[in-house]
C-alpha cells in the first residue's frame, strides 16, 4: 500500500464516492477504517442492518430515544453505486455504527 493511502489527511480530500469505494472494496483494512472515519466526519452514518451509509437530507420529523424518522440520502452500493433518497425512513439507533 502506498504511503499516501496510510495518511489520514489524504482521505480528507476524497469525494464521498471515492470513500465509499475504499470502504466497500478494502474490507478489514486500515484504509477502510480511514474511509469510514472520513465519511462520519461528513455526517454519514453507517447502518449495521442494511450495511450501508445514510445521511440526513433534512432535520428528522421525529426523534425519540430509540430512533429518528425523516428523509435520508443513502448510498446504494448494490444496484446503482449512487446516492438515493428515502422518505419516511426510520433509523433505529440500535443499528447505528458508533465506533470511530
Amino acid at each position: 500500500v502506498s504511503p499516501l493511502f496510510k495518511n489520514p489527511a489524504t482521505f480528507e480530500k476524497f469525494e464521498p464516492d471515492t470513500l465509499f469505494y475504499i470502504f466497500y472494496y478494502n474490507q478489514g483494512t486500515y484504509q477502510q477504517y480511514l474511509a469510514a472515519r472520513e465519511l462520519k466526519k461528513q455526517s454519514w452514518r453507517y447502518h449495521k442492518k442494511y450495511l450501508t451509509w445514510f445521511q440526513r437530507h433534512e432535520e428528522p420529523k421525529e426523534i425519540t430515544n430509540d430512533y429518528e424518522q425523516g428523509t435520508y440520502v443513502y448510498f446504494d452500493y448494490e444496484s446503482g453505486w449512487c446516492q438515493r433518497k428515502k422518505t419516511e425512513f426510520v433509523f433505529q439507533y440500535r443499528y447505528l455504527e458508533e465506533n470511530s
